[in-house]
């Protein structure tokens, strides 16, 4: 029976594109963003004790008190935020369902939203589906930051929402306290809110991170993500969470439970007292800063030329001096016949820049894992 699909132009998203030809081609997947070590074995043992506690039904609609209670205090002691965990924390099943509530939850039909290319590619088919209509800012090429005059220029009485991302994927670029001021001064005068993407907060190379959180006129009229797969080593559990003030949570609340009502609930007692206990996530960025020294490293004498990154666990290299192949037939190239699969950054755009020759490596494996790949590229 025909449809009409309500997004024509939406193919299967690129990592699970790479990664199923990684897996074709036996290639190391340093393409999909996840880490090929576990999580704190301390938290893996939390999961068990209270899966066999009972913890097993369904959570609250807004997530278990106890973790929503720990999210506020970490934010408290890092952000210098007071977030009431009752009115202003929801949990929820990863960053993607938290970054689709909050789109669906404010976007109405002929709404704009800003977004930055390249952009991480769950955002527009959201704003697509509640109606809106995305206005993509291309970042500035040379080191993938804002331009805030273009973005002053973009503003309309159809904007409804700037979606920010930072620490961004894929660059790996980070806000600075001087583009957070820029921000400040061009919405001040707009009724417009915040979609801020701060999944990788606490892998951040030069400090501090400059969340929306750290700021009173800006909270006042966002919704900050953030993911605890990214910080604990558990991509695979898909839990996360949004912090908006009251009266946003409210409404977000309204469509969250008709998206996937609660997350799985052993998880979130696992998590709330792994963080009460733990400071793990203040040693992250350490601990990925030498993982993306080892990978630079080891590229030293390659052909590939290693761009600056400040965030992520992401790793952009300039292949130039290499091919003048289109960025998604590279990938597939070193994929199938050198054995290791990236992300071109290309698909991440409404209009890719000419000639732009970038791939996406993600460094978050172990180091035998890096040294390998380190030996492929060099070798190339």
């Amino acid at each position: 029976m025909p449809i009409t699909s309500k997004l024509p132009n939406i193919q299967t998203t690129i990592f699970t594109v790479m990664s199923q030809l990684a897996a074709e081609h036996k290639a190391l997947n340093l393409s999909q963003g996840f880490p090929d070590f576990n999580a704190p074995s301390d938290l893996l043992e939390r999961v068990s004790k209270h899966m066999q506690a009972g913890h097993n039904q369904y959570a609250p609609m807004m997530g278990v008190a106890v973790l929503r209670e720990a999210i506020a205090s970490k934010v408290a002691g890092l952000y210098q935020a007071s977030i009431n965990p009752d009115t202003e924390v929801t949990v929820t099943s990863g960053a993607t369902d938290a970054l689709f509530t909050a789109i669906t939850t404010v976007v109405q039909q002929g709404d704009e939203v800003i977004v930055f290319d390249p952009a991480y590619d769950a955002y527009e088919p959201a704003i697509e589906l509640a109606g809106g209509k995305a206005v993509h800012i291309p970042l500035q090429a040379h080191d993938f930051s804002i331009n805030w005059q273009q973005v002053k220029d973009a503003l309309s009485p159809k904007t409804k929402a700037i979606i920010l991302n930072s620490p961004h994927n894929p660059s790996g670029a980070v806000l600075s306290g001087d583009d957070i001021q820029a921000l400040r001064n061009i919405v001040a005068d707009y009724d417009v809110l915040l979609i801020s993407d701060e999944v990788y907060e606490h892998i951040i190379y030069q400090a501090p991170h400059c969340s929306i959180l750290r700021y009173p006129d800006l909270l006042a009229r966002a919704f900050v993500i953030s993911s605890f797969g990214k910080t604990y080593h558990v991509t695979g559990w898909k839990v996360a969470y949004c912090i908006a003030p009251p009266v946003l949570t409210a409404e977000f609340r309204k469509v969250h439970q008709y998206i996937s009502f609660c997350t799985v609930t052993p998880m979130q007692y696992a998590l709330a007292e792994f963080m009460q206990q733990s400071n793990h996530h203040l040693e992250l960025a350490g601990f990925y800063q030498a993982k993306r020294d080892r990978f630079v490293q080891g590229l030293a004498n390659s052909r590939f030329k290693v761009l600056p990154c400040a965030g992520t666990y992401f790793q952009l290299l300039d292949y130039s001096g290499i091919s003048d192949l289109e960025d998604v037939v590279f990938a597939r190239q070193l994929t199938q016949e050198q054995g290791i699969a990236s992300i071109p950054i290309s698909v991440f755009y409404q209009k890719p820049p000419a000639e732009q020759c970038i791939l996406r490596f993600c460094f978050a494996k172990n180091d035998e894992t890096l040294d390998q790949a380190t030996a492929l590229l060099t070798a190339i």
